[in-house]
């Protein structure tokens, strides 16, 4: 299945054998110290810029209704975001270590294993 918006993912987590806890990272842009008046300006424009984990969450799949419902909770609960990353495990074992793995792994650039969101709930690609 290919995933283009993050309702695909839902309909996937559900689909799966065992239940599916759904880990979110969600992240801010902002333009990192010492940019450039060209990464500035690429910055203003909307593009580039380092991206900062502001709040993370878990989630059954069966808890999030759809992208919309969480975008919305999320506006309600924390700091504006540009972009949300997501993985998926087998419910039961406790998510705060991948959570943390998670978080970290964003603040390297080590995105590989995630799947990011824009605001629309559309996946995108980076780099």
């Amino acid at each position: 299945m290919q995933i283009t918006h993050f309702n695909d993912l839902l309909t996937a987590a559900r689909q799966q054998p065992e239940p599916q806890r759904l880990l979110f990272v969600f992240a801010g842009a902002e333009l990192p110290a010492g940019s450039t008046p060209e990464q500035a300006a690429q910055f203003e424009a909307g593009q580039g810029g380092a991206l900062v984990p502001l709040m993370c969450v878990d989630k059954t799949a069966e808890e999030v209704v759809s992208f919309a419902s969480l975008a919305q909770e999320a506006r309600q609960f924390g700091p504006p975001w540009a972009m949300v990353f997501v993985a998926a495990m087998s419910d039961g074992p406790d998510a705060e270590a991948p959570l943390q793995r998670m978080v970290d792994d964003i603040k390297r650039g080590a995105l590989g294993n995630y799947i990011p969101f824009n605001t629309a709930g559309e996946a995108v690609q980076l780099g």
